[in-house]
């Protein structure tokens, strides 16, 4: 795994291409491995593993119930969006009981999604709180599955406390290229918060 560039996001690797670490969070079943699968340029690590009743006290599988598998440690892909960016993505354990991970692999990222099922609103608000207590830009990504309801934009801000400059955009998590651009509106929103730091120097 080429590591080249994590210590300092954005620094140019040979060839001239910057390489950005990012990561995909989101409460337990939003679709973070199928995000990272579905965009990656290469064949992604995934660490899951198989759900079992052992397991049943601790992941809550209310909505999500034809859940078979979790991620354990962390999911890996990445992607090149121009010959002058590669984007390193890095997908977060949803569950409670891994949270203690997700310090470390915080370490370097220059931005974030924040995957969210509207179905379950709740279960992405650890993710957001974490985004600001470790101070990352991130947008968020409303992952449309096939009994997802419609809801406003505003509702969603609204009900999961989602301040006016983070970008929310829907998604499909399955369709690569939906998750592209899911990805292309975070560089957005990374490139428009260094103009807005510069303007205020």
């Amino acid at each position: 795994m080429d590591s080249k560039g994590f210590d300092r996001p954005g620094a140019p690797s040979s060839g001239g291409t910057r390489s950005v670490k990012v990561m995909i969070a989101g409460g337990f079943g939003t679709g973070k491995t199928t995000l990272v699968r579905s965009v990656s340029d290469i064949k992604p690590l995934t660490t899951e593993e198989t759900l079992t009743q052992a397991s049943a006290g601790d992941d809550r599988l209310v909505g999500v119930a034809e859940k078979t598998e979790t991620t354990v440690s962390l999911d890996f892909g990445k992607i090149s969006l121009n010959d002058s960016l590669m984007l390193y993505l890095f997908g977060t354990p949803g569950q409670e009981r891994f949270w203690f991970l997700w310090n470390g692999l915080f370490k370097g990222a220059l931005g974030a999604v924040v995957l969210v099922d509207t179905r379950r609103l709740a279960s992405s608000f650890r993710a957001i709180e974490e985004m600001e207590r470790q101070n990352v830009p991130f947008v968020v990504a409303l992952n449309v599955f096939p009994d997802s309801r419609e809801f406003p934009v505003e509702e969603i801000r609204d009900a999961l406390d989602i301040p006016p400059h983070i970008p929310v955009v829907a998604c499909d998590a399955r369709d690569r290229a939906s998750s592209r651009d899911v990805l292309v509106a975070l560089v957005r929103h990374l490139k428009e918060r260094s103009a807005v730091a510069l303007e205020s120097r």
